[in-house]
């Protein structure tokens, strides 16, 4: 697909629903923090959420520098975004890692495979925001380490990554929904529907990975 291709609204649009994401991000770690059972790793959150508070700062910069108002292209993604985290809101801290890893861990994926349509800057941008922070080998060496010790925790987080990647792929299908400027967005970079089913079997196989790396069953 080529640069002069892209529709700005869509471009406006995928930032938008990242900004927003990264503001919810920042509210839940900050939140799911005050669960950990140690100082290590409540600071460790702590980190995490102060960097995708300064990703939700550059996200919006670059939405002013488009001549947008990031606070109208956040808003239509309010309600799908806020379903999400409300349906799966982790109920002990290492669900709250799972889904830092392997729910936050799909929705990246699928915001990479979208950006990578768009021209730069904004795809670096995007790249650069949805760069891991620290989630991935903290969530995966305390997950392992819990089911080293308590082998029955494997089966309840296994199941709780299934509901995550089901409400994620909701989640998904709901932000497109809102906007038609994002659907024809990855139906233009994807080329087809065979295109589209690509790109779903890329995701789902880095989300069956994450799950072997925690040491559950996808």
């Amino acid at each position: 697909m080529t640069e002069h291709a892209v529709d700005q609204r869509a471009v406006v649009d995928l930032l938008g629903v990242l900004a927003y994401a990264e503001l919810t991000a920042f509210d839940r770690l900050a939140e799911d923090a005050r669960l950990a059972p140690t100082l290590e790793g409540h600071a460790a959150l702590a980190r995490m959420a102060a960097a995708e508070l300064g990703h939700h700062g550059r996200l919006t910069a670059r939405l002013a520098e488009l001549g947008a108002d990031p606070t109208a292209a956040m808003t239509p993604f309010v309600r799908a975004l806020d379903a999400f985290h409300e349906s799966t809101r982790p109920r002990t801290w290492l669900e709250g890692l799972v889904k830092a890893y392997v729910g936050d861990g799909l929705a990246a994926d699928f915001y990479r495979e979208v950006a990578a349509f768009l021209p730069d800057p904004d795809r670096g941008l995007i790249l650069e925001v949805l760069a891991d922070t620290g989630h991935a080998d903290f969530a995966v060496r305390e997950v392992r380490a819990a089911i080293a010790s308590h082998r029955t925790v494997a089966g309840r987080l296994a199941l709780w990554g299934r509901r995550l990647v089901g409400e994620a792929i909701s989640q998904s299908q709901a932000v497109i929904a809102e906007r038609d400027q994002l659907a024809e967005l990855i139906i233009a970079g994807t080329g087809d529907l065979a295109g589209v089913a690509r790109l779903v079997d890329r995701i789902t196989a880095a989300h069956t990975e994450r799950m072997r790396t925690l040491g559950l069953n996808p």
